[in-house]
């Protein structure tokens, strides 16, 4: 015992010095760390950054690209007017894709890589219901620009949404089918299963139905991934129904369309938020003729700031501007607006990244906003105050070379 004792007293000294040398190395590396830190955090933002995560990949592309273009023009509108006084803000995309993976990831990228302020995203409740949470846990705020699903804002305090919910906006179009023709008894639904969205959609058409006194003769479930409908179709039209509803995306819903058109169904479709863009028209071209979708935005909205976007979209592609891109500018407004509110309490380009996040995410819910969508605000929760909404119906050339959504009075 006492020669082990000897031992190991005569290694201290040797480990004393080890540590001490390991030591001195861990405390340059931290106190380098501790300054670049300290310099990062008191250093002045050049841009502002704001994340963009939708799809612009998979067939949710259709959709996610719409949001792409609102997004864009509202980058440079607003830098153009000298973004957040004085400091531009900076638009950083990650593709989500179509799916949670995808979602979770760019999520994930654009808060820890990109240090974002805030995001605009996802494209689809299915998706938000996924990376959220993410965003909820890091305290960054979310805006939703296409999330209408029940329960997005109840995700958590920092979850919010400039689309209204389908509970609000879907039985307009049921109703504006009713208004065109008086006689309708039979009601066929379809719905996209594998999508939050489609399923929480079509609840809430399917309720109309019955509080409208029609009979529902079938309900048909699908993929979103789905490109042949014939068995569903070739069931529901078996059935005679005088009007048909489809809740599913731009791909599979104008396929089905199609499809149902084929097999000699003339009643009319009311389609979901999914088929609200006018990427669905070359999916089910001339057979897209007449298919109702309610919205909420219209082009012809008066005011100066819907009048700059639709400018602006009409120049850049020479059509109307979709509800998908007026939503995503419609987000990043939301953002420049409450940033330079909360820049007049203190500048927000010097504050640390945490603190600029909680503070914007509390201005977001305390502001009101005019814009193309008319004048939007929050509840306490993070959901969309908004009173405007509309019925289109997709009207196509007679040589059934274009179409466009025509609104309704």
């Amino acid at each position: 015992m006492k020669n082990a004792f000897i031992r190991t007293t005569a290694l201290l000294p040797i480990c004393a010095l080890f540590l001490n040398s390991c030591s001195g190395s861990n405390t340059n590396t931290n106190t380098n760390n501790t300054t670049n830190n300290s310099t990062a955090n008191t250093e002045t933002l050049s841009v502002i950054p704001i994340g963009i995560a939708v799809a612009q990949t998979s067939n949710v592309a259709l959709l996610g690209q719409e949001q792409v273009a609102g997004a864009k023009i509202a980058e440079k509108y607003f830098n153009d007017q000298g973004g957040i006084n004085g400091t531009p803000i900076k638009l950083v995309f990650q593709d989500t894709a179509g799916d949670e993976a995808g979602t979770i990831n760019a999520f994930q990228t654009l808060i820890n890589r990109d240090k974002v302020v805030g995001i605009v995203g996802p494209t689809l409740s299915q998706q938000a219901f996924s990376a959220d949470p993410i965003a909820e846990r890091s305290k960054i705020p979310v805006l939703g620009p296409s999330n209408t699903a029940k329960g997005i804002p109840e995700i958590g305090d920092y979850i919010a949404r400039v689309s209204a919910p389908v509970s609000v906006v879907a039985p307009n179009s049921i109703k504006a089918a009713l208004k065109l023709n008086p006689n309708i008894k039979k009601v066929a639904v379809f719905y996209a299963q594998n999508d939050a969205f489609s399923k929480s959609e079509t609840e809430i058409f399917q309720q109309t139905v019955k509080e409208q006194g029609l009979e529902l003769v079938t309900v048909q479930k699908f993929q979103t991934s789905d490109t042949d409908f014939q068995s569903q179709a070739t069931n529901a039209t078996n059935l005679k129904p005088d009007l048909v509803i489809i809740s599913g995306l731009a791909a599979d819903g104008g396929n089905l369309v199609r499809q149902l058109r084929e097999l000699g169904y003339k009643g009319l479709i009311v389609g979901g938020n999914g088929l609200n863009t006018s990427n669905i028209l070359p999916v089910c071209k001339a057979l897209c003729d007449g298919v109702l979708i309610a919205q909420a935005y219209s082009p012809e909205h008066p005011g100066e700031i819907n009048a700059a976007f639709r400018k602006a979209y009409l120049d850049k592609f020479k059509k109307e501007p979709p509800q998908f891109s007026a939503q995503a500018f419609a987000a990043v407004q939301v953002y420049v607006e409450a940033l330079k509110s909360l820049d007049q309490k203190s500048k927000v380009n010097k504050l640390q990244i945490p603190g600029l996040r909680t503070e914007l995410n509390k201005q977001i819910l305390a502001g009101k906003y005019n814009t193309p969508l008319g004048e939007i605000g929050f509840t306490p929760i993070g959901e969309v105050i908004q009173k405007d909404f509309y019925v289109a119906q997709i009207k196509i050339e007679k040589d059934g070379s274009q179409g466009k959504f025509t609104f309704l009075k």
